[in-house]
Formats: C-alpha cells, structure tokens, sequence
C-alpha cells in the first residue's frame, strides 16, 4: 500500500465521535474485561509522546518524511487515547494525560531494546536503523488495527463499536506509512534487512510491553486473541511480504512467550 505523506499532512484531523451518544453507556455498560481492555489502549495511546521523544535522537530524526509523518502521527495517537479515556470517564475511570506521561517519561522504546543497546543500537547508522523504527512501527501498527477490530467485533456495542472501527481506520494509514517506508529501506540494504530481521525475531512483543506489567500485557492479549490466534498468522504474513523478512513469525512467537499459543 503506497502512501501519500502531503495527502495525510493535509487530511490529518481529530478523531470524529461527536455523532456518538455517550449516554448510551448509562444504560447499555461495558463490562470489566473490557474497561481493562480499554485502559490498556488508553495508556499505550498517551505514551505514543514518550516514544516519539526518544526517536528524536535517532537517526530517523534526519529523515525528511519520517519526521514530518511523526508529528502528525503523535497528534492522532494522542487523539485516539483522548476518545478512549472519554469512554471510561462515562465508568468512573479517570485516566489523565498528563499523569500518564509523568509516569511514563522515563521509559521508551529503547526499553524494548535493552538486550541491543550496547551492541547492535551503538553500531547503527543512517538508513539501517531507519529501516528497524519503520518496519517495528509496521508491526506495532497492524497489531493495534487487529486489536481495535478484534474488540469492536467482541463487544457489538452501539457506541463503543464504531468508536473503536473508526480508531482502527485512522491507524490504517499509519500501517501504510510505515509499511511504505520499511519497504524502501530493507529493499535498498541487505545489512538492514539482516539487522531488522534479527532485531524483530529476538525482541519484538506485543505493543505496550514495557509499559505495562506483563501480567497485564498478557491478560489483554490472551482476552482479545483467545480463540482467534489464526489472526496472529494473518499479520505474520503481513510482515513475511517485506524484503529479506520472509518466513518471520514474530507476532507467534511474542505470544508464545507469553504463554499464549504453543
């Protein structure tokens, strides 16, 4: 999927739920496995600001377009989190941006990396690490399409339901960004192409690992996939279709770590 950066600098926009009664939760509640659900997502949206912090001091801050598609990217994500923590407000559950950031502020993405830092991050450069942030970009936006979906799917809720396809289809053009990118990037390197497939296949997890407890990674995870794991293979396949990554299950393997799937 080919991806038009002006097209989504100029079409960028808030998330549009206006149209949405929000009193309809009063009578027709979510329950708990789901609010859990919901303030995962939440969390992991307001912590998009704490990530894009840390991929300013990398060498994808040089990148004409990946510099101009993050800070609009950082503005929806944000926008997602602000339409999810209305949702739990209207259960009593108050979530506060700026409360979540101060917590966060210290962790990143690095953190998913810790094993690499000394090794393989230091010797890094240019396009090579450009092309690991793309295609790990690629991987946490198609599981979160997945996720959304699965939810809104899972629920059949009125309000709740079109909120969170609508979430899922602004992501989309997150996918396509990343995916276009990652594409370039591995195409013109075969060292990024190793690299990236190393990285992916021994550290990749689900997102909001390293924000969250693993508990709580995997009681999400297990909630939305249980009984739905051939998904994980369609984003697998996903992934395979870029250069030099074929054959790489990293969303099976994440979940076989958590003790989800065999």
């Amino acid at each position: 999927m080919a991806f038009d950066l002006d097209k989504f600098t100029t079409t960028s926009e808030p998330l549009q739920y206006d149209d949405l009664d929000f009193s309809l939760f009063e009578s027709q509640p979510l329950d708990e496995a789901t609010l859990r659900d919901l303030r995962y997502m939440c969390d992991v949206e307001f912590h998009t600001s704490c990530y894009l912090r840390d991929m300013l001091v990398t060498p994808s801050h040089h990148e004409e377009d990946a510099g101009g598609f993050m800070t609009m990217w950082n503005r929806e994500e944000f926008w997602h989190g602000k339409a999810l923590a209305d949702v739990l407000a209207r259960h009593g559950i108050v979530v506060d941006y700026d409360e979540v950031k101060a917590k966060r502020v210290k962790l990143g993405w690095y953190s998913s990396l810790a094993a690499f830092k000394q090794s393989a991050l230091t010797n890094l450069a240019g396009t090579d690490f450009v092309a690991v942030h793309m295609t790990w970009g690629a991987a946490n936006e198609l599981s979160a399409v997945a996720a959304y979906r699965r939810l809104a799917a899972m629920v059949e809720h009125p309000v709740l339901s079109p909120l969170l396809q609508r979430i899922a289809q602004q992501e989309t053009r997150h996918v396509a960004f990343y995916t276009t990118q990652g594409r370039e990037r591995l195409e013109a390197s075969t060292a990024a192409q190793k690299l990236t497939r190393m990285i992916l296949a021994k550290v990749w997890r689900p997102v909001g690992s390293g924000v969250m407890d693993d508990s709580e990674v995997k009681h999400v995870m297990g909630h939305l996939f249980e009984g739905h794991f051939d998904e994980l293979d369609k984003l697998d396949k996903r992934v395979q279709k870029m250069p030099g990554l074929e054959g790489l299950t990293i969303f099976r393997g994440a979940f076989a770590r958590l003790g989800l799937v065999a």
